[in-house]
């Protein structure tokens, strides 16, 4: 039986609101993201899907976007390394690596091919253009 305490808890979060004061944070500052953190905003035209992502704090090359069908996967990696010296004396050494996803299924297949993805300022941009023959057809009755 593991002994370790998952953050991001029901129990944090009730500290964290009725007794502000006993919650203890992190000693490197902010704290790990979870998946309910990268907030997603979808829209949609008739050609596909424009879906911006909020990654903040994480670098490009640490961010992964997968595709399979309909389902959308944004997946990132945290790496978080803080460090204080005095006189080549390390005083000091912390470092949290930790990872995030987030899934969600879009109405109508995605084209793979085509699909883009930009990061800027702490929001990725996903232009993700519809599968095309997908459309259903009407049949002649003899």
């Amino acid at each position: 039986m593991s002994s370790l305490i998952s953050r991001g808890s029901l129990f944090d979060d009730f500290f964290r609101d009725v007794a502000p004061g006993f919650y203890v944070k992190s000693l490197h500052g902010d704290a790990l993201p979870t998946a309910a953190s990268i907030k997603v905003d979808v829209k949609e035209t008739d050609k596909g899907y424009t879906v911006h992502a909020e990654v903040p704090g994480v670098n490009k090359e640490d961010i992964h976007v997968s595709l399979e069908g309909n389902v959308v996967t944004v997946r990132a990696e945290v790496k978080q390394q803080d460090s204080q010296t005095q006189d080549e004396k390390v005083l000091r050494s912390e470092r949290y690596f930790g990872a995030v996803s987030r899934s969600f299924q879009l109405p109508s297949d995605i084209d793979q091919e085509s699909a883009k993805a930009k990061y800027d300022n702490g929001v990725l941009v996903l232009t993700l253009p519809k599968k095309r023959g997908g459309a259903a057809q009407r049949l002649a009755i003899d």
